[in-house]
């Protein structure tokens, strides 16, 4: 796809949003209104003591920037106006929007890094779900060119699951649908389930893209361990990738060649090793007659007809969240095509607000042609921008693309700006998964 214009049109494949607590109340059925009082009294209660909790700490959990932080993200998570204004001076004129607060019914975290434990009351959680859903659609209709909305579904409930499917489908959610991790200490079952077809089925047949963004699919790792957090860093994008072999392995990818799959700030680095091992193993499981793997995989192998990597190329994404200067010089390696840039707008991990000098530092050794299938092209293909629609605002916000493919160096970057990973010299010698 050639764009006409001197400017990249920069669509951020990774951003969040989600209403306040109470902002979540119209979008609730009536009956639930007054169990939502209750839980939303509860939530404000806990957040209070948590605050006292952490008043006067220099590096906490509530001002270091943990994702859905008030105290950090503030009304960025719901303020239309401001979330344009922001991005716009960022550089950035479209978005894919991932979810970033407590949806009704759902029990608080220990922090906010974890995911909650679902409980029991699945009619609740449920509802809590879709009332984020419908909040979303409203979002979204504010400015409809720029925001492609990501809708969840709930594991529990399938049947559900393929109603919501439709509906957002219907309602032209064009960022698809958010799939859950069920890690081994969830209730439900793995992904790779067959009782899940349905899911995979509606998607197909309402050509909505499945999203698996980190951080959703992490077991408890417990509150009371001072090492908790420092694993869930540095496990959560594992537990993330893990989807991908799940589906490929389960065949979800065989039955449904017109799936879109994306894995989103998982990085990039862990690609071309991860695919290099799935095609040897499937190599071993499909036509070795002797050895574990063919009696252990041989079943789950017999009816692909891809290698792994194969599926990945024709189907398979990454939504690389401000992606460092030495994951672009693997993107040729992953797939130019198969690569999405995204900004994490409002987390304070995220680009946001010197976008600008990250995607120089970034792409600026990059050919153009490359950068802008990296930052508009493969996104408009995979969540349906138009292209038309937005490059009016382009030529208005967003970088040249003389700008970007001009280098920067660190001394250039502001201190504060190195809080992002993708601008901070220290992690930039080594490959990171």
């Amino acid at each position: 796809m050639t764009i006409d214009s001197d400017h990249h049109i920069v669509i951020s494949a990774d951003v969040h949003c989600g209403a306040d607590i109470r902002g979540y109340r119209p979008y609730l059925e009536s009956k639930y209104h007054d169990d939502f009082e209750e839980w939303a009294l509860h939530m404000e209660t806990q957040q209070a003591e948590q605050d006292k909790l952490f008043a006067g700490m220099a590096r906490s959990p509530r001002n270091v920037g943990i994702d859905g932080d008030p105290a950090v993200d503030g009304d960025r998570n719901y303020s239309s106006d401001r979330r344009i204004r922001e991005q716009q001076t960022d550089g950035v004129v479209a978005a894919v929007l991932f979810p970033n607060t407590q949806p009704p019914f759902a029990p608080a975290a220990a922090t906010q890094f974890e995911a909650p434990p679902y409980g029991d009351d699945i009619e609740h959680r449920w509802a809590g779900l879709r009332a984020h859903n419908r909040w979303l659609l409203d979002l979204v209709s504010e400015a409809p060119e720029r925001r492609a909305g990501v809708a969840q579904i709930f594991l529990g409930d399938v049947e559900g699951s393929v109603a919501e499917i439709e509906w957002a489908a219907a309602n032209e959610l064009r960022g698809g649908i958010l799939v859950p991790g069920a890690p081994p200490d969830s209730p439900f079952d793995p992904l790779y389930s067959a009782k899940y077809e349905p899911i995979w089925e509606a998607a197909a047949a309402n050509d909505m893209t499945l999203n698996h963004h980190a951080g959703g699919a992490t077991p408890n790792f417990g509150n009371h361990f001072p090492a908790s957090l420092a694993v869930f860093m540095i496990e959560v994008k594992w537990w993330s990738q893990r989807a991908l072999w799940h589906l490929m392995f389960s065949g979800v990818f065989e039955r449904h060649p017109e799936l879109r799959w994306v894995n989103t700030e998982t990085g990039t680095a862990w690609v071309p090793e991860t695919l290099a091992q799935l095609d040897s193993f499937h190599e071993r499981m499909k036509y070795s007659k002797y050895g574990s793997e063919s009696i252990f995989g041989g079943m789950a192998v017999a009816d692909m007809n891809l290698k792994p990597s194969e599926y990945w190329q024709r189907q398979c994404y990454v939504g690389a969240s401000f992606l460092r200067p030495t994951e672009a010089e693997l993107c040729r390696e992953i797939g130019i095509d198969n690569i999405m840039w995204g900004s994490d707008y409002p987390h304070i991990e995220g680009s946001h607000p010197y976008t600008h000098e990250h995607l120089r530092l970034t792409f600026g050794d990059l050919p153009v042609e490359e950068t802008t299938k990296l930052l508009t092209t493969n996104a408009a293909r995979v969540y349906n921008f138009d292209l038309d629609a937005l490059t009016s605002l382009a030529e208005r916000f967003c970088p040249t693309k003389a700008e970007v493919a001009s280098p920067i160096d660190y001394a250039e970057i502001a201190e504060e700006a190195k809080g992002c990973p993708a601008m901070n010299p220290l992690n930039q010698t080594q490959k990171v998964a």
